[in-house]
């Protein structure tokens, strides 16, 4: 989800708070992700 949409909806005034906070998460997804691709790309 874009980020000025989150922004938006948590009502943060800044979106470095909402990259701050959320980039976290979609790091994880994308490690989650890599790791299931893993042996399906060799």
């Amino acid at each position: 989800m874009p980020p000025h949409v989150v922004q938006a909806i948590a009502r943060y005034a800044d979106v470095k708070i909402t990259l701050k906070i959320y980039s976290h998460a979609n790091l994880d997804a994308m490690r989650q992700a890599l790791g299931k691709l893993d042996g399906r790309l060799s």
